[in-house]
């Protein structure tokens, strides 16, 4: 028997992701828009753009970056930005950054991993109290709601609804009050070391790390590639 009560779920790159893939989607919208560069180029200049998230929101004077819609869009509009100058395109403006923001807020640009139904599904079996904690756009609840998952969670607590982030302790406080779930008996299952492992020790919930990519290979804590070995962690 388990000794959790509760499973809360992170949504990107945990339960769902771009689909085909973020660096895919962004070189097909740039050949839309007349500016061809090849996917593997733009993921090349994402993997040097992406430590410098947190330098952007400085930039933008804000610390989150989803609480609402506004401030997403300027958010990825200067990731954006700084992506350009790496590829290398010096004539952008904003309709193409307009293009690439209306295409990742496309339902149809995400999937949800094969492996996640089938996990959450076993730990709903289980008996246990299933949540989401999510950093993103509000539009997430809605996405869900469209991909027919909403049901499976009895409580979804999304940044941009609740206009806190993580790693601040109250967006996963909050997820245990609406969850009725004590921290010592909960788990929370996310793919970022800091944002999702570390901060939800923080409060003390216990944590998994998903690692679908293979970038944490030393991690110190639990830590697994695919939802479908989550139920085994559990003890379930």
């Amino acid at each position: 028997m388990s000794k959790y009560r509760a499973v809360f779920f992170d949504a990107g790159e945990t339960l769902l992701s771009p689909h085909p893939s973020f660096h895919e989607i962004f070189s097909a919208v740039l050949g839309e828009q007349g500016a061809p560069v090849d996917a593997e180029e733009v993921l090349d200049a994402f993997e040097r753009v992406a430590p410098n998230f947190i330098e952007v929101l400085g930039k933008l004077g804000t610390t989150t970056w989803s609480t609402s819609r506004e401030i997403s869009r300027k958010f990825w509009g200067t990731v954006y930005d700084t992506a350009f100058s790496e590829l290398g395109i010096e004539d952008a403006n904003d309709a193409l950054k307009d293009a690439l923001y209306e295409r990742f807020t496309r339902y149809e640009s995400y999937r949800l991993f094969p492996d996640s139904v089938p996990a959450v599904e076993k730990i709903r079996a289980a008996g246990l109290t299933v949540g989401l904690i999510s950093n993103f756009e509000e539009w997430l609840e809605g996405m869900l709601i469209h991909f027919e998952v909403a049901p499976l969670f009895d409580v979804m607590v999304i940044s941009g609804k609740e206009g806190v982030e993580k790693p601040d302790p109250v967006i996963f406080l909050r997820a245990l009050e609406k969850g009725g779930a004590k921290a010592e008996e909960s788990v929370y299952v996310g793919d970022h070391p800091e944002i999702d492992f570390e901060a939800a020790e923080s409060v003390g919930m216990s944590a998994v790390l998903i690692d679908r990519r293979g970038r944490h290979p030393g991690f110190r804590g639990p830590r697994i590639d695919s939802l479908s070995e989550l139920p085994s962690v559990l003890g379930l």
